[in-house]
């Protein structure tokens, strides 16, 4: 069955980066648009980017463009999400996400 495993989260200072990663397994990774999306303390679900099946598509939530990279790697069959410059407004789960389906989450806390 799809499995989306997320790892790379934790507690940065403002201005630092992290870099997220999704293994998938159970479907053909390479064959699939994948998204980020987060969900900050008290607020819905919101997407960040989407990248498409060979990477040449890639989309920003304009508050993100700029700061962050998605990238996909499908010999491994993982995505990525490159972020910098980080700002309170980042902290959230971060999931990344194959239609409907999301994995179960890494928290990103950018605090002092």
């Amino acid at each position: 069955q799809v499995q989306l495993v997320e790892s790379g989260g934790g507690l940065v200072q403002p201005g630092g980066s992290l870099r997220l990663s999704c293994a998938a397994s159970g479907f053909t990774f390479s064959n699939y648009y994948m998204r980020w999306v987060r969900q900050a303390p008290g607020k819905g679900l919101e997407w960040v980017s989407s990248i498409g099946p060979d990477s040449t598509y890639t989309a920003y939530k304009d508050s993100v463009k700029g700061r962050f990279t998605i990238s996909r790697d499908n010999a491994k069959n993982t995505l990525y999400l490159q972020m910098n410059s980080l700002k309170s407004e980042d902290t959230a789960v971060y999931y990344c996400s194959k239609d409907d389906f999301r994995g179960q989450g890494t928290q990103v806390t950018v605090s002092s």
